[in-house]
């Protein structure tokens, strides 16, 4: 089993900074891709930004400029520094991460709870 844990959600300012971190988990043998995506009440699920094990990223437009995708490989964990925060950043990140699993031929996808963002103006 693989466990992901997001922590660093909270209150804050417009303007004022989170950051968010997932921790990984359990029976792992590697992780691929780590991602975060957020999701606002009654909408879908969007994609805020990814990373590869070899420290590609890539962001939605959104987020670009303003946000940091980062990962500690020895520890699986993913992080995401946010700066200068909108109130349209509110949302509940989750964290996905690809994970080959001890003991399985293939890769799965495997989500964390989400943590709660809240932007207030």
């Amino acid at each position: 089993q693989v466990q992901l844990v997001e922590s660093g959600g909270g209150l804050v300012q417009a303007g004022g900074s989170l950051r968010l971190s997932c921790a990984a988990s359990g029976s792992i043998f590697s992780i691929n891709v780590m991602a975060w995506y957020r999701q606002e009440p009654g909408k879908q699920r969007e994609l805020v930004a990814t990373i590869t094990s070899g420290g590609y990223t890539n962001y939605a437009d959104a987020v670009k400029g303003r946000f940091t995708i980062s990962r500690a490989n020895a520890k699986n964990t993913a992080y995401l520094q946010m700066n200068s925060l909108k109130p349209e950043d509110t949302a509940v990140y989750y964290c996905n991460a690809v994970v080959r699993a001890l003991n399985r031929d293939n890769p799965g996808s495997y989500w964390g709870q989400g943590t709660q963002v809240t932007v207030s103006s």
